[in-house]
């Protein structure tokens, strides 16, 4: 199986393709998500405060997605797209097992953060070779079937976590198990690595001026991603929310956590599917779902928590699925490691804000919280009409040769 470099893909190979990296990413996600799952109710067990829960989770996305700027400009720049991407595999999947030796909030902290770590180094490239194979199939689709694999996996690792706890109450032991789906996915990715190789080799052309200017609707696109960004609560949060008000056991919040993964995974398909068709105007029905979520989380109750927690997976599903194929659609084929970093460096920056924000507010007013959290996810809806308005047709070419 080969495919000439920057030629596109057949629907075979892109299919193919598609689906070996989200099965990598189903078990990749079924070691992190397992972890994250029960992060906030174990910090809050090591003795962590709101305010240390909600920079904690900040600093992990604002490391995870920083790092992405330099990871997505290297791999641009030394087509070394399928080094990067493994490196950041390894790293990742290093630290997951490694919490079950945590003994203090701090130390527990750090592995968070170099998890996150371990995502920015491997995604941009990951995901400009995924771009690739959505040229054939479309970049909504391309990335939305990812994602429901992905999804998959992140469904499964909370029920690992959830059945540990339910049968032992040990979170230490649930990070222990979370070691069988992290060996495997370094083995799958190296596998894939060999089998797929020559897949991903993207090339500049000749006559392309060096680090030329991004299109203005990315930049719009871009801030209403970061505004969207800072009002969306993290689940880190919302967890310790649960266990301290005393609205969910540990156990139950894991396998609410992936109930909120399978969320992710449907909202993925459809809204890949509806990107394909109707382009960046999907966006707002992402924003729609995360205005809904801190209210629901934050003064719901049991089922508010319930149905937040659903509400903020299908936002996620947005965020993951149609966001990397919008940049995809906007973006040269060969600059978009360089555009995945640049633009995940601001969604970070805007996510880590945010959660310290909402952190500091959790421990003073609630109110002020949720307030916050709307305000940002209406404020989202001027840069992305602006998006829309400057690229109202922004498609991926699969989709326009469909369109006719």
């Amino acid at each position: 199986m080969s495919a000439p470099a920057n030629t596109a893909y057949t629907p075979r190979q892109a299919l193919i393709f598609v689906l070996a990296f989200g099965i990598v990413s189903l078990f990749a996600d079924m070691s992190y998500e397992g972890m994250r799952g029960i992060a906030g109710p174990f910090l809050a067990s090591l003795g962590a405060r709101g305010l240390a829960v909600g920079v904690i989770a900040g600093t992990g996305e604002l490391a995870g997605y920083l790092l992405r700027l330099f990871s997505g400009r290297f791999a641009d720049s030394t087509r070394a797209y399928w080094p990067i991407t493994l490196t950041g595999y390894v790293v990742q999947m290093a630290a997951v097992p490694m919490m079950a030796l945590a003994g203090k909030w701090w130390v527990a902290a750090l592995l968070i953060i170099v998890e996150r770590a371990g995502k920015a180094i491997r995604n941009p490239p990951r995901n400009a070779m995924l771009s690739r194979a959505g040229e054939t199939i479309g970049h909504g689709w391309a990335f939305g079937l990812h994602e429901a694999l992905d999804q998959a996996g992140a469904l499964a690792g909370p029920l690992i976590a959830f059945l540990v706890l339910a049968l032992h109450g040990d979170y230490r032991l649930a990070f222990a198990w979370l070691a069988l789906p992290s060996l495997t996915t370094v083995a799958l990715v190296f596998a894939m690595r060999f089998r797929f190789g020559a897949l991903g080799k993207i090339v500049k052309p000749q006559d392309e001026a060096p680090n030329q200017p991004l299109p203005r609707a990315f930049w719009f696109y871009a801030a209403a991603s970061a505004l969207t960004a800072f009002g969306f609560a993290d689940f880190t949060l919302m967890s310790f929310n649960f266990g301290k008000a005393a609205i969910m056991s540990g156990a139950v919040i894991a396998l609410f956590y992936s109930a909120a993964m399978a969320a992710d995974g449907v909202a993925s398909l459809v809204f890949g599917r509806w990107f394909d068709k109707a382009g960046l105007k999907v966006v707002f029905g992402g924003i729609a779902l995360g205005i809904v979520v801190a209210p629901l989380a934050f003064f719901g109750g049991w089922w508010g928590a319930a149905l937040g927690t659903l509400a903020w997976g299908a936002c996620l599903g947005v965020h993951e699925a149609v966001m990397a194929a919008a940049v995809a659609s906007l973006v040269p084929l060969h600059a978009r490691a360089r555009a995945y970093g640049i633009f995940t460096a601001i969604f970070g920056a805007a996510w880590f804000l945010g959660s310290a924000v909402l952190g500091a507010l959790y421990d003073v007013s609630l109110t002020a919280l949720v307030a916050v959290a709307i305000l940002s996810q209406l404020a989202a809806a001027w840069p992305l009409a602006r998006a829309v308005a400057l690229n109202p047709a922004a498609k991926t070419p699969a989709a326009d040769r469909a369109d006719g």
